[in-house]
């Protein structure tokens, strides 16, 4: 896979969802399915194999500089926030660990 400063916006959309899913440290088959919508095969493989790499420090990094490095969302999160929510509602609920590494990724990609 690409370094974050190569990636593309799908694979930097999955990396995020993956993130978020995970951050109750279960993914659903539910939102698995919603990434998985989102990007094709191949490109939720090679991200799924990064991020199982990847410590929650580095996944921080590693986004904040994908997004900074490229303009995929001209300073304009909202796309990218409300695929997010579909993602953390895909099984039905919400959960505290979701909302609050939803919370805490528009924090840091406003700075």
């Amino acid at each position: 896979m690409n370094t974050p400063n190569q990636w593309t916006k799908k694979e930097l959309v999955a990396y995020i969802l993956l993130f978020i899913s995970n951050s109750d440290l279960q993914q659903s088959v539910e939102e698995t399915n919603y990434i998985r919508s989102r990007v094709d095969k191949k490109t939720y493989t090679n991200v799924y194999k990064q991020f199982n790499k990847d410590n929650d420090y580095q996944c921080i990094q590693n986004i904040i500089k994908a997004v900074k490095t490229h303009n995929y969302y001209e300073n304009d999160y909202a796309e990218l926030f409300a695929d997010i929510k579909l993602m953390i509602y895909a099984d039905g609920e919400s959960n505290e660990m979701e909302e609050a590494t939803l919370s805490f990724i528009r924090k840091i990609l406003k700075e």
